[in-house]
């Protein structure tokens, strides 16, 4: 069987070989890898399509700051080590949002219903108090609750695509808990269950936080 007739890790393609694998391992003691070392938050919500939002997909964001108003992020289908890098994301500050043009403005999606529904957490690190885990993980939300994102997913994991096809995907997020659909509905108490986590219970904790105003520009995918 030929590499593009076989399958690892859910992907088209053979597994590591031996020599793949020694290289990988010399070049990872090597290298320094400064960007990914930059990586400071694993953030996970869902993304909807911006043109077909009723489709929805599980996405695991690793973030870093660039400066006090940009930050970029990864995205993974998963946070296991053989996950799909699907897509970017990066974020803004409202008041950088505000000097974009018309136009780029529209392609730009909020976080207040992600951080006020309790959808977007940062899962926590093995052995650490949850109260603690918490208390930062509110204090990042305070953060997020104001940016807008911007972001385009490359790999449509949802179709089952082995491979990375067609055009990235402008994706949107969700902006009231009647969006969604049933499919996201089942997704959210998956994720809920996996993660070993209560969304009600987070919710409940992030009441207290400020709802900033929503620029009219943002959020166009629920405007069509």
């Amino acid at each position: 069987m030929n590499s593009a007739e076989q399958e690892t890790n859910g992907v088209a393609g053979a597994p590591l070989s031996t020599k793949s694998k020694v290289l990988e391992n010399s070049a990872s003691m090597a290298q320094s890898f400064q960007p990914l070392k930059a990586l400071c938050a694993h953030l996970n919500a869902f993304h909807v399509y911006a043109a077909e939002p009723d489709r929805c997909v599980e996405a695991n964001h690793y973030c870093a700051h660039i400066n006090e108003d940009v930050r970029q992020c990864l995205i993974y289908d998963t946070p296991e080590p053989n996950a799909k890098l699907i897509g970017v994301e990066y974020m803004i500050s409202g008041k950088l949002f505000k000097t974009l043009d018309a136009a780029e403005r529209k392609l730009w999606h909020s976080h207040v219903f992600e951080v006020k529904s309790g959808m977007l957490f940062m899962p926590g690190p093995e052995g650490m108090p949850t109260s603690i885990w918490e208390e930062a993980e509110i204090k990042e939300m305070e953060e997020i609750v104001g940016l807008y994102g911007k972001t385009y997913h490359f790999w449509q994991v949802d179709r089952g695509d082995k491979l990375p096809l067609g055009e990235p995907q402008l994706m949107g997020s969700l902006t009231h808990e009647d969006q969604g659909g049933e499919a996201l509905k089942a997704m959210w108490k998956a994720r809920d269950e996996k993660f070993r986590i209560s969304t009600e219970q987070k919710k409940a904790k992030r009441q207290y936080i400020e709802e900033p105003e929503v620029h009219d520009d943002a959020d166009q995918t629920w405007k069509k």
